[in-house]
Parts: C-alpha cells; sequence; structure tokens
C-alpha cells in the first residue's frame, strides 16, 4: 500500500523542513510519496528544493532534521520508503491550480491532502488511515478541526464563517460535514481520479467536497484534528474575502454542470 501526499507550497521556506520531517514520522509502517508543488515561491522556498531534492525525486528510508536545523535524508534500507517527488509550476496559480498539478502525478493507492505550514499535524493520519486504508470502510475522511481535539483559538468571526460555511454547505447539499473548508482529506485513489478540478483559488475545497458529494456514491467518514491555527501576522494567506467568495461557491459548484 502506497500513500501519496499531495503537497502545495508557496512561500513557506520557514516550515517546509519540519512538515517534510513529521511527513515522513507519520504512519511509519507504511510507504509513502509526498509530491511537492511548489507553486511560484518567492521566498527562498524553490531555491531551497532544488538545492536539496533533485528534480527527479528521490527515495529515502527516512527523514530528519539535524542540529543545524538542516533537512537530513536518510538512506534507503529496503524496508518502508519515503519518496519526495517536486513539481515547479511556472508561475503562481493558487492552491487549486497546485493541487490540481498534484493529484495529475500521484501514484498511491490512497490520496491525502497537507499544507505546507504547520498548521495541521501528520500524526492525526492514524484514524484517518484506518478507516481508508486498513479497513476500508470510508472513500474519504475529512479531518474536522471542530469535533473537541486540542485547536488554537482564533478570532470569533474566522471561527463562525467556518461554521457558517459548512452549515450551507450541508444544508444546500444535504450532507453533513462539520468543516467543509479542512486542508486534511484522506481518500481512495479511486474516488481522486474521479475528481474533475477547475478552481485555482482556496474555492478548490468547497469544489473538492462538491465533486465528491454530487456523484453520490462515496462513503464520507469525519475524524477529530488537532488544529495549530496561523493569523495574518503568522502568514496566514486566506482572510475575509476568501469567506464571502466561499459564499458564492456554495452556489456555483451546487448547480454547475457536473465534468463527469
Amino acid at each position: 500500500m502506497l500513500l501519496s501526499v499531495v503537497m502545495a507550497v508557496y512561500n513557506e521556506r520557514a516550515t517546509l523542513p519540519v512538515i517534510l520531517s513529521l511527513v515522513g514520522k507519520a504512519l511509519p509502517g507504511v510507504n509513502k510519496e509526498i509530491i511537492l508543488v511548489d507553486d511560484g515561491s518567492r521566498d527562498g522556498t524553490r531555491e531551497w528544493l532544488k538545492a536539496n531534492i533533485p528534480d527527479d525525486g528521490l527515495t529515502a528510508g527516512g527523514i530528519e532534521i539535524n542540529g543545524a536545523g538542516d533537512i537530513v535524508f536518510a538512506p534507503p534500507t529496503g524496508a518502508v520508503s519515503v519518496a519526495v517527488r517536486p513539481i515547479y509550476l511556472d508561475r503562481n496559480r493558487g492552491k487549486g491550480g497546485a493541487l490540481r498539478a498534484g493529484f495529475a502525478a500521484v501514484q498511491g493507492d490512497v490520496v491525502v491532502i497537507q499544507d505546507a505550514d504547520l498548521e495541521y499535524d501528520p500524526a492525526d493520519w492514524g484514524a484517518m488511515y484506518e478507516l481508508v486504508g486498513q479497513r476500508g470502510i470510508a472513500d474519504v475522511v475529512y479531518g474536522s478541526r471542530f469535533y473537541g481535539r486540542p485547536h488554537r483559538a482564533l478570532r470569533f468571526h474566522h471561527y463562525m464563517g467556518n461554521r457558517l460555511i459548512s452549515f450551507l454547505f450541508s444544508m444546500i447539499f444535504n450532507q453533513k460535514l462539520s468543516d467543509v473548508q479542512t486542508c486534511y482529506k484522506m481518500m481512495t485513489r479511486e474516488l481522486a481520479d474521479s475528481l474533475r478540478l477547475g478552481h485555482a483559488g482556496f474555492g478548490i475545497e468547497i469544489e473538492i467536497a462538491a465533486r465528491i458529494v454530487r456523484q453520490r456514491k462515496y462513503r464520507i467518514y469525519e475524524v477529530g484534528i488537532t488544529y495549530y491555527g496561523r493569523d495574518a501576522a503568522d502568514g496566514k494567506k486566506i482572510n475575509w474575502k476568501d469567506g464571502v467568495k466561499a459564499l458564492w461557491y456554495l452556489v456555483k459548484f451546487r448547480f454547475d454542470r457536473p465534468p463527469w
């Protein structure tokens, strides 16, 4: 069983080595491929990737960070391995564009989306993978930030905006989801291949959910996850304008012509 980790990266030079190490340690008994899609970064992220990872990728026995804060790829041992493959977009195409490029390159049996910052913890994959990759009772598992797991207390309007959008999605699509805009979605390869995505920006989260739900054949589960949220001062890229746009995306992706 191979787990494909799709990671859109835009100006995350400070956090990228750490998240790579965390991803490498997650699900230690599972072979993984990490598809890093650099979305036209301008903060040195692309230069760091090229200095540390060959353009055609590498396979390691593990990923660590040494005392100097540098990434270290352990030699493969023949047991469980982690493959890392970079993709470089010619310009910034938005989170949706980066995720679409990553999805097109996956080779695994199970696919999970991972942000390149440190808001989400890959240690939470265990419960998700059990449902999709081990027991096979779910086609997709959403990691919900609103199921009682530890999470950073952020601004009230941010919290209420997320809850409102999830509530409206659940009502419009007749499918209960407590956190439709979460990053964490782990799914079967079959489901991932069924998605026909076109949105370029953060609306990709709603589009993914809409494309899954409108097919009315996939088993959807939710599990609670930990959330180490950022705000604008910490480099968070989404803002209130994206929340307003999300209201339009709810209507657009509910009634547009299905691409399948």
